[in-house]
């Protein structure tokens, strides 16, 4: 029977739960995939031919959508911004995030415990809640409209995250190996940089992964600080594409797919990193 053992080959017992495992993962990555797929395909049609047929495939198939939003000046201004603040953000939550987490696994100091929780407690800490005075305070300064106004904020808020998945690495390097590094003359900055960095590797290419795809992703945070399509990153210039292009379906969408495109790509060769990553956070 299909549910027998085979020793032979030493495979195991047919399970019948495994199907609807796969169904279910079948159907997750169909609801998951097939909007993007939409969106992405039908930018290579006229917008006559969406009216028409919405559902219909690219008959002929039309590049001038495409062509025409990389031949916009505004796109690539929008691009640059994206790329300047998910890089900008990417190195602070890295660089601040390594160091804070440092601190709190490797010093024993009164309220260690008190501080890591209330880095815990920030992911329970909604951007909504606090746009009001964020904005507020930022106008006051003077950098509305500055790349920086989304900058600084999303290091922050992506703080709590980054400080849980790396203590629990730099917590996991026994301390007989700092113990040695300082025999042999290591200093606490130089254990730091040259051997628990290097052992933090997955744990930094993690949070620095989900740093760049949330930071590029963004959308309330450059709507509300930046205020024009000159500063605006892509999301938000997709919305202000439809609206002067509010007719033009088709170019629409293939803007909106070329404002995909980075963050999949570098979420897409970066993902087993992420697993490794997260898995060495659960296991420290």
């Amino acid at each position: 029977m299909a549910s027998a053992t085979v020793p032979a080959t030493g495979k195991t017992r047919f399970d019948w739960a495994q199907p609807f495992v796969y169904l279910v993962a079948l159907v997750v990555v169909a609801v998951t995939v097939a909007p993007v797929v939409y969106v992405v395909l039908n930018g290579f049609r006229s917008t006559a031919q969406i009216n028409r047929d919405p559902s219909g495939w690219p008959t002929p198939w039309v590049w001038d959508n495409y062509a025409g939003v990389l031949g916009n000046e505004m796109f690539w201004t929008q691009f640059l911004n994206s790329t300047i603040v998910a890089v900008a953000t990417t190195a602070g939550v890295v660089v601040l995030g390594v160091m804070a987490a440092f601190v709190i696994a490797r010093y024993d100091f009164r309220g260690r415990s008190a501080l890591f929780t209330l880095f815990t407690a920030g992911l329970m800490f909604p951007l909504t809640v606090a746009v009001l005075p964020l904005f507020t305070m930022l106008r006051t300064l003077g950098l509305l409209g500055n790349l920086l106004a989304v900058i600084v904020p999303q290091v922050a808020f992506q703080m709590s995250m980054t400080i849980i998945i790396l203590v629990p690495f730099l917590r996991s390097v026994p301390a007989e190996l700092e113990d040695a590094a300082s025999i042999d003359g290591a200093s606490r900055f130089g254990f730091f940089r040259r051997i628990l960095l290097p052992l933090s590797g997955p744990g930094l290419v993690t949070v620095g992964v989900i740093a760049f795809v949330t930071s590029w992703n963004a959308y309330l945070l450059p709507l509300l600080m930046l205020g024009n399509p000159a500063t605006a990153t892509l999301p938000v210039g997709v919305q202000y594409f439809s609206t002067a292009y509010s007719q033009d379906t088709a170019g629409v969408l293939a803007f909106t797919s070329l404002a995909m495109v980075p963050a999949l790509l570098f979420f897409t060769f970066a993902q087993r990193r992420i697993v490794g990553g997260l898995t060495g956070a659960v296991k420290g």
